[in-house]
């Protein structure tokens, strides 16, 4: 059986950028959600730094559907290289 890298690649994205959004959302509409989760991704994402506004929460969903779109295309390109 092999993966899709694209549907893979998209669905990851869709999931973890939505995701940091709504964490980040959260974040902003109640202080002190998620800071030490936030405090990491904003250690990994340059330019995103928690709870300092919506644009920042958008910042670090955008850089989130890049990262877990790469991510799960390397990864189900490795499953589908080995999977032969």
């Amino acid at each position: 059986m092999k993966l899709s890298i694209k549907a893979l690649a998209l669905s990851a994205a869709i999931i973890w950028g939505f995701a940091l959004l709504i964490v980040g959302i959260t974040n902003i509409i109640v202080p002190g959600y998620a800071v030490d989760f936030l405090e990491v991704i904003g250690s990994i994402y340059p330019g995103y730094h928690p709870g300092t506004g919506i644009y920042s929460a958008i910042i670090g969903s955008l850089y989130g559907v890049l990262d877990a779109g790469i991510g799960a295309a390397i990864f189900a390109w490795l499953y589908n290289f080995f999977a032969e």
